[in-house]
């Protein structure tokens, strides 16, 4: 089966930090880690980017230095959500006019919009910039569900593409190809529900997981995306306690202490994302042994 542009795994990058500022060295450092694992696309500034803290020259720097570094191997998705509509809008011509080839947008945050609220966020969006969106449904966070009523429509204006699916909800994938279409781009963002949403028919997931273990997470996608789910479901078990062993605490502290045992960034977040809790940290080691890293 022929899969779309965007597809498999692609990381939800953390944004490194050294002494309060974005450390470009280390950013780049774990791009370059990615693409030799063989991920298939990366995903800056998005919620594990910590975008919420990230002020607007950060976000824009960090989109910048992800499609530099990225250089064409792997398509660049970048984080371009907001509460603000206009603001999104802003963050989207950004993106688009330094080279990033789609946008992933969240629900209006905090704002509770209507379901019409939500049509008209992302229509705004699509009249505004020419730019490939990909829906982002986080209600766990945004607190609004995006209905599948409202993916119909939005899935018939131009620029609006796909979605990154946080629901853990893999029925949902089975209906959204009803009435979205069979173009419809199908990624999921929940790395413990991932092989239930690709057999469904989903083409890959928005991953935290990939930051820590990429060749394992690209293995596992591949071996999804063949048809081989019996490797499939070897790959999963021994990813699944790292899955959920970084969300032990506050995210993306665990992953950030993950990375550091790794050598390759600091442990340090934004408030109010504290430190990785030392309690937690014997289970996240545990669970990276489980997936082949040592460290």
């Amino acid at each position: 089966m022929r899969q779309p542009r965007f597809h498999g795994v692609l990381p939800a990058l953390i944004t490194p930090f050294r002494d309060g500022a974005v450390d470009e060295e280390a950013f780049i450092r774990l791009i370059e880690r990615q693409i030799a694992g063989g991920v298939h696309g990366l995903v800056p500034a998005g919620t594990t980017g910590e975008s919420a803290t990230l002020s607007h020259d950060e976000h824009r720097r960090v989109v910048e230095l992800c499609v530099k570094a990225a250089a064409g191997r792997v398509p660049v998705i970048a984080g371009a959500g907001s509460n603000s509509t206009a603001e999104a809008i802003e963050l989207t011509r950004h993106a688009k006019a330094v080279g990033a080839d789609a946008v992933l947008m969240v629900t209006g945050y905090y704002n509770r919009p209507s379901q019409e609220g939500i049509y008209r966020h992302y229509a705004a969006v699509d009249a505004a910039v020419d730019m490939p969106v990909l829906v982002y449904n986080v209600p766990g966070r945004a607190i609004v569900d995006i209905s599948n009523e409202t993916l119909e429509r939005l899935a018939k204006l131009t620029n609006i593409i796909g979605i990154k699916d946080a629901t853990a909800d893999v029925a949902r994938v089975s209906f959204q190809r009803l009435v979205c279409g069979d173009d419809w781009v199908l990624l999921s963002g929940d790395d413990p529900t991932a092989l239930g949403y690709i057999a469904h028919g989903g083409h890959g997931c928005i991953s935290v997981t990939a930051n820590v273990a990429p060749a394992a997470c690209a293995t596992f996608y591949n071996a999804c995306l063949a048809g081989d789910f019996a490797t499939a479901r070897t790959l999963q078990d021994r990813l699944i306690r790292l899955h959920k062993a970084l969300f032990l605490d506050a995210s993306p502290a665990p992953t950030k202490f993950a990375l550091a045992h790794l050598g390759l960034c600091s442990e340090e977040a934004r408030l109010p994302i504290a430190p990785c809790a030392d309690a937690v940290k014997p289970a996240i080691l545990d669970a990276m042994r489980d997936a082949g890293l040592n460290g």
